[in-house]
């Protein structure tokens, strides 16, 4: 899908080209969406520029994701899409800057792209550029990462709280409720993992923007913007860090609690072995069949038995709670 934006009194007007042959010259964002063979060639002739194949934005090395190629600036980064869900995922885009214009090639739709979209749609600053467009979207994800720790943090807590200070029948511990808290430690794990990944593309994005600049005539406030960004970034990237320590911890003291749980089932099943034992014992002594055994022809023998067998449970028991094993 082919989306060209075009400025039109103070905001970005929209325009789904019917033919790809004749697309506006004033075009100050190109947005490629899943591109059809037809759409890349008509976006490359407009612009002058190779718009990349899905496969060439999958590279991970830098010198295949940041690169000028004749004046153009190319700068791909991975950006979280569905982080709200249960199974987030990331995806690459790329960013291409050429003659003040910019163009976005994606496979996915990253929540950055539809808000930014809203925005400049309801006002933007006269005279906008496709350096400006840039400036927006690259907030816009920074913001979405931040949004995003910070829900994860959010949970993180109180995934804490539920492991560290359990209410009412979550004390003695349950296997599903185990199940449930190792599941929500892991997808967050995952996320906070996806959105470092994340964040660590948008860094060197943003230090390539600052650095491909010299010689370009930049205003002050957008200069102030990109040291804002890289600041943010850094700082997010920490946070990220922090958030997977920090989960890493609850994931150990998740596992602890599992052991101690099972440790106490088994120290039970062990206790009440010991305390059967001798009862079992005396039984066994009286199922014997041997002749002489005077307390089988004693009318008290069968209660004095009984009574043995109740002592000989009772006392290990007391004896366990006296030394504190209980």
């Amino acid at each position: 899908m082919l989306s060209i934006f075009t400025p039109a009194d103070f905001a970005l007007r929209k325009i789904s080209p019917a033919d790809l042959g004749s697309l506006p010259e004033n075009a100050v964002w190109i947005d490629l969406v899943k591109p059809t063979a037809d759409e890349d060639h008509a976006v490359e002739r407009l612009a002058g520029i190779a718009v990349p194949t899905r496969e060439d934005m999958q590279e991970i090395e830098i010198s295949s994701r940041l690169y000028v190629e004749n004046g153009a600036r190319y700068m791909t980064a991975t950006l979280m899409c569905a982080a709200d869900t249960d199974n987030p995922r990331t995806t690459a885009v790329t960013f291409i800057l050429a003659n003040h214009r910019l163009v976005t090639v994606r496979y996915d739709e990253p929540k950055p792209f539809s808000l930014v979209e809203n925005k400049l749609a309801r006002s933007c600053a006269p005279g906008i550029t496709g350096e400006m467009v840039l400036m927006e979207l690259l907030d816009a994800v920074i913001d979405r990462n931040a949004d995003i720790l910070e829900r994860a943090g959010g949970d993180m807590d109180t995934i804490s709280h539920h492991i560290f200070e359990p209410e009412g029948a979550a004390r003695t511990g349950h296997a599903k409720r185990y199940s449930d808290i190792l599941i929500a430690i892991g997808r967050k794990g995952d996320l906070t993992s996806k959105v470092r990944e994340s964040l660590v593309s948008i860094g060197r994005v943003v230090t390539f923007v600052a650095a491909a600049v010299d010689g370009v005539k930049w205003s002050k406030d957008m200069r102030e913007q990109l040291k804002t960004m890289q600041r943010d970034v850094a700082s997010l990237t920490d946070h990220a860090s922090y958030l997977s320590n920090k989960i890493t911890f609850v994931l150990d003291a998740m596992l602890g609690v599992v052991n101690l749980e099972q440790n106490n089932i088994i120290k039970l099943f062990s206790v009440m072995a010991v305390v059967l034992m001798p009862p079992t014992l005396i039984a066994s002594i009286y199922g014997m069949n041997f002749k002489v055994m005077p307390e089988l022809e004693w009318v008290h023998g069968y209660p004095m038995a009984l009574v043995m067998m109740l002592l000989a449970a009772v006392l290990p028991y007391v004896l366990f709670k006296w030394k504190k094993w209980l």
